[in-house]
């Protein structure tokens, strides 16, 4: 199977961090709204393969069967192609450190697709878990009442670390994540790329590391589902931690490390100006 070298990847991620900026801020949105979809999508049938699994019985392998189903989200987003902020966390900013970009070119791309991805998540949790019933209610039997417990559960553990311990949660996630988007940049078909995707993505579920897109999703259902102790400030504390973690790994372990190692010595391109024409995506 043909794979990219690693000089060549770096090449390959900064152009797309470039291209992901210059783009019309509604294609933005929209390509960021869909992403949070997908993430959450994975993100539910993670909750549904891992609900009623007792611990005594099962020890950890129920956040195993979690992290393997959730991979599904990172597949559509990279398959079906979207903007997903903790991926572009590392790929726009890369494109910065290698010229192509600017400062507020980088702030203004991660605002806006943050915001699409919460509008996204927010609308699986809502109306895709939560009302379908998918997602039960404390008065649920069955299986909505299984995955309504095994959310519950998940939204316990999020929001019950310290401030310290959800930072770092957040960066050893997305230090994973994006090894997993690098990865996949090296592949050049599509079962190579979901492959690069599968074990990263498995394993900082399974370790129970912090996605602050996930848990636009997790959270917020929490409290539509009406999960006693869930509120919209320990929601919003945990984004803040989470993704600014997030940042941390994204930046620092994985697109300052690479364009160190692969880009550092490459002549810099100047930075595109908004006279000029944009790229297609």
């Amino acid at each position: 199977m043909a794979a990219r070298e690693p000089a060549e990847i770096a090449r390959v991620a900064s152009a797309t961090g470039a291209k992901k900026v210059h783009r019309t801020w509604d294609r933005v949105l929209v390509s960021a709204f869909l992403a949070g979809a997908y993430i959450s999508f994975g993100a539910l049938v993670a909750i549904t393969v891992s609900s009623g699994l007792d611990a005594g019985t099962w020890g950890t392998l129920p956040t195993l069967f979690m992290g393997a189903a959730f991979t599904l989200g990172l597949v559509l987003v990279l398959i079906a192609g979207s903007d997903l902020a903790t991926g572009n966390m590392m790929l726009v900013p890369l494109g910065a450190m290698n010229g192509k970009l600017g400062l507020g070119d980088v702030v203004r791309n991660l605002t806006l697709v943050l915001l699409g991805n919460l509008l996204g998540a927010l609308f699986v949790a809502y109306f895709l878990a939560v009302s379908t019933g998918v997602i039960g209610d404390p008065d649920s039997t069955g299986n909505a009442g299984l995955t309504f417990a095994r959310l519950a559960e998940i939204a316990d553990g999020k929001t019950h670390h310290t401030a310290w311990e959800t930072f770092l949660r957040g960066v050893g996630c997305n230090w994973l994540v994006c090894l997993a988007v690098w990865m996949s940049l090296a592949a050049t078909s599509v079962s190579g790329k979901i492959l690069a995707v599968f074990f990263p993505v498995m394993a900082f579920v399974a370790m129970g590391f912090d996605h602050v897109v996930a848990n636009m999703f997790f959270l917020p259902a929490a409290v539509f589902a009406g999960v006693e102790g869930a509120t919209w400030g320990d929601t919003v504390v945990n984004w803040l931690l989470a993704g600014a973690g997030n940042l941390v790994g994204a930046v620092v372990f994985v697109g300052t490390s690479y364009w160190y190692l692969f880009l550092r010595d490459e002549p810099q391109a100047a930075p595109r100006t908004g006279a000029e024409p944009a790229e297609r995506a």
